[in-house]
């Protein structure tokens, strides 16, 4: 369904030099490449600047695409239009982390659901779209004249429902979900993520979830991308990730993921990398987790290590591993 080769994103970031001759760019994706399968959900997983939304709104034509390719169902859409980015969004979709700020105040829910069917001229009005509006929220969950409501009479957890409603609207294949669940209370997100998998199983969506918390990740995931400092530094299926992870930085995501039983919690090696991350407006020669890795050598900091099949389905760009 989508292909990603050598993707690169930077970001403009002023100048330097006395006479500010040395233009400064932040290397928010550097170089990236993997795939998703239809009907597949691949996570991607890292610390808060690690590239993963920059990455999501690249594939959506929402950032401009500094070298590289993205590829949808076999077509190139790294340098689209205007015009054609938005024919394209029939196709692809984004579910945003805030839902409090991702919807309109001023407007009701009939009308931020059916502005997309507007946009791309399927309907007149948000009135022509009724129908279709309380089918989409009874899908998602919600009373079908929640429509005459506006967002503030709404929980998070509703108003994400919303969200992914019009997400929906258009039919599209593929979706983006930004840290859906980020913003919602523990007891909320599994309902959320659930729908998710209930809305895939019969719509037969294809998932990119980008998303902070590894338990979350692992529930909805068939495949999981660890993404440090702009780099993918390890992708394999779920089981792989946790059971046998490769790369250093990926043990110590997964020692950080708590465990609800307190013996077992007590036992388990918290694993604490000392070091700063690397500054995106000059990341270091090599491999980006050298600062902070204990395996650290001299060829770590000289040579970027590639990202290599370890074992059958599982890659990994580390050099001691």
């Amino acid at each position: 369904m989508v292909e990603v080769k050598d993707l690169t994103v930077r970001f403009p970031a002023g100048r330097s030099g006395f006479w500010g001759q040395h233009r400064l760019f932040v290397h928010a994706v550097e170089g990236i490449d993997f795939y998703i399968r239809p009907g597949e959900t691949l996570g991607l997983v890292g610390e808060s600047g690690s590239g993963k939304s920059t990455t999501g709104r690249a594939i959506l034509g929402r950032v401009p695409v500094a070298r590289g390719k993205v590829m949808f169902k076999g077509e190139d859409i790294t340098h689209l239009g205007r015009e054609e980015v938005r024919g394209l969004s029939r196709h692809m979709q984004l579910v945003f982390q805030d839902p409090y700020a991702s919807l309109n105040p001023r407007l009701k829910i009939i009308d931020i659901v059916a502005e997309p069917l507007i946009v791309h001229g399927l309907v007149k009005n948000a009135n022509d779209a009724a129908d279709q509006v309380a089918h989409l929220l009874e899908l998602v969950g919600l009373p079908p004249d929640s429509g005459a409501r506006y967002p503030h009479a709404f929980s998070g957890g509703q108003r994400q429902r919303v969200g992914i409603a019009r997400a929906l609207a258009l039919k599209p294949e593929f979706i983006v979900a930004d840290e859906p669940v980020s913003a919602l209370d523990v007891s909320i997100r599994a309902q959320v993520v659930n729908l998710m998998q209930d809305l895939q199983s019969e719509f037969g969506l294809t998932y990119l979830f980008i998303a902070h918390d590894l338990a979350v990740v692992r529930h909805i995931s068939n495949r999981i991308a660890i993404m440090y400092s702009g780099k993918i530094v390890e992708i394999a299926g779920r089981n792989a990730i946790y059971e046998s992870p490769v790369h250093p930085y990926t043990e110590a995501l997964l020692s950080a993921v708590p465990v609800p039983d307190p013996k077992v919690q007590r036992s388990r090696k918290r694993i604490a990398y000392s070091g700063e991350a690397p500054n995106p407006l000059d990341p270091p020669a090599g491999c980006r987790f050298q600062s902070r890795c204990p395996l650290v050598t001299e060829k770590c900091r000289k040579e970027e290590p590639p990202l290599t099949e370890r074992l059958p389905g599982q890659w990994a760009a580390c050099w001691m591993r």
